[in-house]
């Protein structure tokens, strides 16, 4: 009796890269016109990239760390650039100047124009114009400076003179004691304004007790200590008498120089008008210096601050890219027995170059959403910590990991040039 022949059929296998063809009734496999779906291809990927925690963590550490600081470099640097201009047009943008300007006299010699006494009360009457004031550097005849009763030795200190409104039109602090008013001005009264510096110098540092300086064999008594001024900063360092005094003791001719402070937004339109409310009958003689529009303003400091920053931001990005490059590398290098072994069952070159080129990219993609994620988290605390509102352009977020990604492509092009010239049988003998 013959015995039951039995076969046993195990399941052939479908590999990647390999198409079955029917030859005389039976299949076989063949590497010819290979072909591999995407999404093989993202599985091995992505199976490759799992396999080693660890060494993802840290791949991706170093493009987390270039897209972070590229994030945060230029999110900190358009938050900076709109805290400078916020305070451009809060102070600088709210200064307008006008200077006596030269004029040729009959007789061929130059000379300068005088501003008229009044100025900053024709000023008042243009809107916009918060507060003005003139000023003039006073002659006091080569006499010298003392203060009474600190100091006792004579001093060669500057001697100016203001209207009352020069101090708020200048943004002047005190130290202590009080500016003198309209009325101090009006009269011609003896008192005199410290600069900080000149303070020190002539050894008064507290005016409660009613100090006095000598110009000469003139008193003065001390009102006020200035502790620091936004423009002018030669004040710091002088004596400042009222207007009318210097006039009448000193026979001060004309003033200087106005300063005018305008309202945020004003200042163009008052530079223009100044001149004319000034001197109506020869604007063109004035020298006025006025800002320029913090538009333009805004847009040149932001583009330098974000060019530096870009440039720390992509040096940043350099060394994350050499880091996925050093690392890919290194894993071809680990696994050449699996290459050898794919390509001896059917796999092409551009099968396991792709494979690895995906790897990289999803590395550096993963490294993009992670540091785009701490770099707006970085330009928000810095920005709570600061007192300053957040700038940041939503493209750049989402671009980003974009960008991450195509870090690792290219950082993964050699490493994938490398594993797909790998020979299967060297592969395996080495292996």
């Amino acid at each position: 009796m013959r015995r039951p022949r039995f076969r046993l059929r195990l399941p052939r296998p479908r590999l990647p890269g390999l198409r079955r063809r029917r030859a005389g009734g039976r299949q076989r496999l063949t590497g010819r016109g290979r072909r591999i779906r995407v999404g093989d291809l993202f599985g091995e990927a992505l199976a490759g990239v799992a396999a080693r925690p660890s060494r993802l963590a840290l791949t991706t550490l170093g493009t987390v760390l270039g897209i972070a600081a590229m994030v945060a470099t230029i999110g900190l640097g358009q938050t900076a650039a709109g805290q400078i201009t916020d305070r451009f047009d809060a102070v600088a943008a709210t200064r307008v100047t006008v200077a006596a300007g030269e004029t040729e006299g009959p007789d061929g010699e130059v000379a300068l124009t005088q501003l008229p006494w009044d100025a900053p009360e024709r000023m008042k009457r243009l809107a916009g114009v918060a507060s003005a004031g003139i000023f003039g550097a006073v002659d006091v005849g080569g006499d010298s400076v003392r203060g009474v009763p600190y100091g006792t030795q004579e001093q060669t200190v500057p001697v100016g003179a203001a209207s009352a409104g020069l101090f708020e039109a200048l943004g002047a602090r005190l130290a202590g004691g009080r500016f003198f008013d309209e009325g101090h001005d009006a009269r011609g009264d003896a008192v005199v304004v410290l600069g900080r510096y000149a303070a020190e110098r002539l050894g008064i540092n507290r005016v409660d007790s009613q100090p006095s300086i000598f110009i000469g064999d003139r008193a003065f008594t001390v009102i006020g200590i200035l502790d620091a001024v936004d423009y002018r900063t030669e004040l710091q360092d002088s004596v400042i008498m009222p207007m009318t005094t210097a006039r009448e003791l000193y026979g001060l001719a004309a003033p200087e120089a106005l300063e005018v402070r305008t309202d945020v937004g004003a200042a163009q339109l008052i530079g223009r008008q100044a001149p004319i409310a000034v001197d109506p009958n020869n604007p063109d003689l004035l020298d006025v210096n006025a800002p320029p529009p913090p538009g333009s303003m805004r847009d040149n400091v932001s583009a330098d601050v974000n060019g530096l920053f870009l440039a720390l931001g992509g040096l940043a990005l350099l060394v994350g890219g050499l880091g996925i490059a050093n690392v890919t590398l290194l894993s071809v290098m680990e696994r050449v027995s699996e290459i050898g072994l794919r390509r001896s069952i059917g796999a092409g070159r551009s099968h396991v170059a792709g494979q690895f080129l995906i790897e990289s990219g999803i590395v550096g993609l993963l490294g993009g959403l992670v540091g785009s994620t701490v770099g707006v988290l970085a330009t928000v605390g810095v920005s709570v910590v600061r007192d300053w509102t957040p700038l940041l352009d939503v493209r750049l977020a989402l671009v980003a990991p974009l960008l991450g990604g195509l870090i690792g492509l290219v950082a993964g092009a050699y490493p994938a040039w490398r594993a797909a010239a790998v020979e299967p049988i060297a592969a395996l003998r080495s292996g």
